[in-house]
């Protein structure tokens, strides 16, 4: 009986004391004086994460085009799945930095669109994949430039501007740096593919599919 009592007045006092819990903490009140990216800037930034999104799903559609047995090129689809990868790293290290800068505090379920729709969904060859998929750096590279320009000197409704000198270092040292060097790399394959082609018609292709396998 004793134990049944004690047992009693242990879910007694955990009831009382779980009643008294809360779900939800109080909203902190942080200072607001280390968040200083101006408006203009972080809507280009939301912005650029879409266009990095969209490129991801190009290129996956691109790889997932390849990787048909009617068509069965592995060392394309695997170029191009790697390339979605990047693609989707680079909208990951853009959410980051907003994060960092804290300019992710609101509206982040509009962040990215529900539907994102490749603009292509067949090629008629790899070189017509591989000049899609440098029209499409060279898109996201402009994209990147627009947004460096829009935070090097943006414009505020009260007439101020804000050089974002981090920012603006951060998206051309490391973001162009690396656009620049597969758009280069993109052009080469270009051109060597297209003289393969030239001189082997099919076999080119097929032989330049084992050379990007091999190369990955």
């Amino acid at each position: 009986m004793k134990v049944i009592t004690s047992v009693i007045v242990i879910f007694a006092a955990v009831a009382t004391s779980s009643a008294s819990l809360q779900c939800e903490h109080a909203k902190p009140n942080i200072p607001k004086d280390w968040i200083d990216m101006v408006k203009p800037c972080v809507q280009k930034m939301r912005a650029q994460i879409q266009t990095e999104l969209e490129a991801s799903i190009q290129y996956l559609a691109m790889g997932a085009h390849f990787s048909r047995d009617k068509i069965n090129r592995p060392g394309f689809a695997k170029f191009f799945f790697q390339s979605a990868s990047e693609e989707r790293q680079h909208a990951l290290k853009l959410i980051s930095y907003l994060l960092m800068r804290g300019e992710l505090t609101s509206n982040v379920s509009k962040l990215i669109k529900r539907t994102i729709v490749p603009g292509t969904l067949s090629w008629v060859s790899g070189v017509d994949a591989l000049k899609d998929a440098l029209r499409l750096e060279a898109k996201v590279t402009k994209s990147i430039r627009g947004v460096i320009e829009e935070c090097e000197q943006p414009k505020e409704e009260e007439g101020f501007g804000f050089n974002d000198y981090h920012l603006v270092d951060h998206l051309t040292g490391e973001f162009l740096e690396e656009q620049y060097k597969g758009q280069r790399d993109l052009a080469g394959k270009i051109s060597n593919l297209e003289k393969m082609m030239d001189e082997h018609k099919a076999l080119g292709e097929f032989m330049f599919d084992k050379h990007l396998l091999d190369e990955l």
